[in-house]
């Protein structure tokens, strides 16, 4: 989990200046197994390979030395690390917080950043001047999808991915693309032997091993939470501000987005809040299971429910939803950039007018509550308390429930 500022504007660039090959092509690198393995079979290919890392807050400042590092060591031609947090925020965080819906009611689109990673990638690829780009998706994943409709929805380019033209022709690609680079003399680090691991500012997803055989995740599937032995014996209270619908403060003090998101993710993480283990139905039609953890995420959602369950109206309530779902349903299965995202954005940010005010978050460690509320726009009835005092008349209230359940009554004493 990154304990730096996502906030930075640094940017490094380590370019090869004795590369001479004339096809270029811009490959989205995370130093993992996948886009380790792309780097020589791209070379091998013929294609002069440059890097892209996207640091969208998932990695501290030794993980983003060794992504630098190992593109240098596989060879590529140039290799440009940007800084993502501040986008992603504004991309993808705050849309969603103001959705406040999950995919399936459980997975929190933790690998949404992809989407800022062929903002990078496409980025760079303008720089050089070529029109190819490369990703190291599976075949049999979502993230292909993602990658491929955020590239054709920005321009003609040419994708190419590696790991989709190996599985042609080699059923264990893991276990392929680690001799692949072994036998390069590549080495491959433990952890991406057993499980695929991704990490950002958003959280943590990892999959692979006894994960993908439905059996219980072993030790080593574990990230940033803290297992229950660990969890300190204090509870944890956080106050989180908001402004129409958007965090802006933590425990009284103004940060940028990404900063107060990663902030959480080191307060609630050492509780264990935000982990689980999410089944659900995948853009291509497989079961897909993956353990996450989000602690941050999570736990900004539970605050930013409690203060719209108290302002928004009972019809806004009811309603938001269903259009959330179908904001997280777009994003989850690629079309981060169809028109109907958009809109509803519009919808989602009106909706948002009110949701102004402080809520406070409490953990005793596992699960996160919003225990305290606090805002100019609370619904309050000056005259009335729910289930305590009330400003209307018995004759009142037995009229509203004749009414409310006419057609029901009706309908038993017709039937009778």
């Amino acid at each position: 989990m990154s304990q730096q500022s996502a906030s930075s504007n640094h940017e490094s660039r380590i370019t090869n200046h004795a590369a001479g090959e004339s096809r270029h092509i811009v490959l989205a690198f995370s130093g993992g197994l996948d886009t380790s393995f792309c780097v020589p079979y791209l070379k091998e290919q013929g294609w002069t390979v440059h890097t892209v890392f996207a640091d969208t807050g998932g990695v501290d400042a030794d993980e983003r030395a060794f992504i630098e590092q190992r593109a240098a060591e596989l060879g590529v031609a140039s290799h440009v690390t940007v800084d993502g947090g501040a986008a992603i925020w504004d991309g993808f965080v705050k849309p969603f917080v103001w959705a406040g819906e999950a995919y399936q009611g459980q997975y929190p689109l933790l690998v949404s950043d992809r989407y800022l990673i062929v903002d990078a990638a496409l980025a760079r690829a303008a720089e050089l001047g070529t029109n190819a780009v490369a990703h190291g998706c599976t075949g049999m994943g979502n993230d292909q999808v993602r990658f491929d409709l955020a590239v054709k929805a920005q321009g003609e380019y040419r994708i190419v991915a590696p790991i989709r033209e190996i599985q042609k022709e080699h059923t264990q690609t893991r276990a392929y693309e680690q001799a692949y680079l072994e036998e390069r003399g590549f080495g491959v680090r433990a952890k991406q032997q057993a499980y695929t691991i991704n990490e950002n500012l958003l959280g943590l997803t990892m999959s692979g091993g006894e994960i993908d055989r439905w059996e219980a995740p072993g030790e080593g599937a574990r990230g940033w939470c803290a297992p229950r032995a660990e969890w300190p014996e204090a509870p944890l209270q956080v106050k989180v501000r908001f402004e129409q619908g958007t965090a802006v403060a933590l425990d009284g003090e103004t940060l940028p987005g990404e900063q107060i998101l990663a902030k959480l993710n080191a307060l609630f993480a050492p509780y264990g809040v935000g982990r689980g283990v999410y089944t659900g139905d995948t853009v291509i039609g497989l079961k897909g299971r993956i353990v996450y953890e989000a602690p941050g995420l999570i736990s900004l959602l539970a605050a930013h429910r409690a203060l719209e369950d108290a302002v928004l109206t009972k019809q806004q309530n009811r309603f938001k939803p269903e259009v959330a779902r179908k904001w997280t349903e777009l994003v989850y299965e690629g079309f981060f950039h169809d028109p109907l995202k958009a809109d509803i954005e519009a919808f989602l940010e009106s909706s948002q007018a009110k949701v102004t005010g402080d809520v406070v978050l409490e953990t005793r460690g596992g699960r996160v509550d919003a225990v305290a509320v606090t805002s100019p726009h609370i619904l309050n009835a000056k005259g009335a308390t729910y289930a305590q005092s009330a400003d209307w008349g018995v004759e009142e209230a037995e009229g509203f429930i004749k009414l409310f359940g006419m057609s029901s009554t009706l309908y038993a004493q017709v039937n009778r």
